[in-house]
């Protein structure tokens, strides 16, 4: 049998165990701001029917859902009349019905429409599973990766939104992570805006080229919406909005008096006014909050305010998260007028940016506490035993596992990173006593066995 390399598909990424202890460590900081403003933990499976999923993130979102194809009897299933027929699109569904889940939110929806009955509304969940996403890796990029979603489902109050922006700033502030931006706009604001230019029946086309100013800047987004039908007449009438100056409330009310006479536009100005101003009134300490006329949020499902989340100046990294309002998600499975809000964190970027800032505690690292020495079968008997009694107490201790030479268990201790060994010989035996090693400092100090438990539970 020909030897295989040992490697991982591109955009997945194994994770050893001082990575995974800082992993844990920020799963853990995320769970405790969720669980402190309310919401309530769920989870749901990796993947989904691929009805649920297709055609509610655009075309472009679309082409990312990883499909499963179909195995076993279900192959025999394929539209093969479909592909005789060149209908390619029929036939590719017909080798697939289900696909990994591209987000949290849709499946989210689904879950709200299929359990309603025994939700009490509204309904506050947060929920960090991986999605997956068939995009081209990169740096803080991946095709697996970990997401962290709160929202909340069966109001519409804004009051919503102004917790979503400050449940960011509670999660950064605990990280110490300073200066994160949060960008917001409104969707009412961008339709008011292709209304404005004449673009409304291109609404979608107009938003998805805008949401890539950041990636392909001004002109890249014009030339993509010439490529669309977009005209001349129609894009110099776009430009003042992709050039405006000054603070918050400046460029608002320059919007403001721009869509003065589109109704649509003004709701979304009104709605982000009260939103900004409610901010205002909080002590905010990791963020800053700036408004984005080119945000846009690729994504279909949005109708309200919309946030993209960056990080501090000077950091290489994409969006640390994102969200917005959706009132028709549910739509779709069935259950009408129920709005949702909800917000996203990149897990992974915010991994890469904490580690780049070095802003990880330097005590995460997970390793025993004490590692007993292996002398024979006697000692070994009588340190298990020992061993035992103390992760009753919760103490991470293990025994060398064979009686190999002192030198190779001491650096077996000194590689884990394990602070104390126990040494306890045929010599220490006879006289009653154990030798405590500590690999820190090299200091050693005896003690009676008898002591063992009460001794080893001190250890700093």
């Amino acid at each position: 049998m020909t030897n295989l390399k040992p490697s991982i598909p591109k955009g997945t990424r194994d994770f050893s165990p001082e990575t995974l202890a800082k992993r844990n460590f920020l799963k853990a900081q995320l769970t405790a701001a969720f669980e402190c403003f309310g919401f309530q933990p769920i989870e749901t499976p990796s993947f989904e029917r691929s009805e649920t999923l297709l055609g509610k993130y655009g075309e472009e979102g679309d082409r990312l859902i990883f499909r499963i194809l179909n195995s076993g009897d279900k192959v025999k299933n394929a539209d093969l009349e479909a592909l005789n027929q060149g209908n390619l699109s029929v036939f590719s569904n017909s080798l697939s019905q289900k696909a990994l889940r591209y987000d949290l939110t849709v499946p989210f929806a689904r879950y709200v429409a299929q359990y309603q009955n025994d939700i009490q509304f509204p309904f506050r969940r947060y929920q960090i599973q991986n999605v997956w996403r068939a995009d081209r890796p990169q740096h803080g990029r991946f095709q697996e990766f970990l997401q962290c979603d709160a929202d909340v489902v069966g109001e519409r109050s804004l009051w919503q939104e102004i917790e979503g922006v400050l449940l960011y700033d509670r999660v950064f502030s605990g990280l110490r992570l300073k200066g994160v931006k949060i960008h917001l706009n409104h969707r009412k604001i961008l339709a008011g805006i292709a209304s404005c230019i004449g673009a409304e029946s291109q609404l979608i086309d107009f938003t998805v080229a805008l949401d890539k100013l950041s990636k392909i800047g001004k002109e890249g987004v014009i030339n993509e919406l010439q490529s669309k039908g977009f005209s001349a007449d129609t894009l110099d009438r776009l430009q003042p909005f992709l050039s405006l100056k000054g603070d918050f409330l400046k460029q608002l009310s320059l919007v403001e008096e721009a869509l003065k006479d589109i109704e649509i536009a003004q709701e979304g100005v009104e709605e982000l006014k009260f939103i900004y101003e409610q901010l205002a009134r909080q002590n905010l300490n990791a963020i800053s909050v700036q408004f984005d006329v080119t945000l846009a949020r690729g994504l279909n499902y949005y109708t309200g305010l919309i946030l993209e989340v960056l990080p501090p100046e000077g950091i290489k990294m994409g969006s640390l998260g994102g969200g917005g309002r959706y009132d028709n998600l549910t739509d779709l499975f069935g259950l009408k007028n129920t709005s949702g809000f909800g917000i996203s964190f990149g897990f992974d970027r915010i991994y890469l940016v904490l580690e780049e800032l070095k802003l990880f505690p330097s005590t995460l690292a997970t390793s025993s506490q004490v590692l007993f020495l292996n002398f024979g079968e006697d000692s070994a008997n009588l340190c298990f035993d020992e061993l035992m009694k103390l992760r009753n107490f919760n103490l991470a201790c293990e025994l060398y596992p064979n009686a190999a030479k002192l030198k190779k268990q001491l650096n077996y201790a000194d590689q884990r990173s394990i602070p104390f060994v126990v040494i306890l010989g045929s010599e220490e035996m006879k006289k009653g006593v154990f030798v405590l090693k500590n690999m820190t400092n090299g200091n050693q100090s005896e003690h009676p066995i008898s002591r063992m438990t009460a001794v080893l539970q001190e250890l700093p």
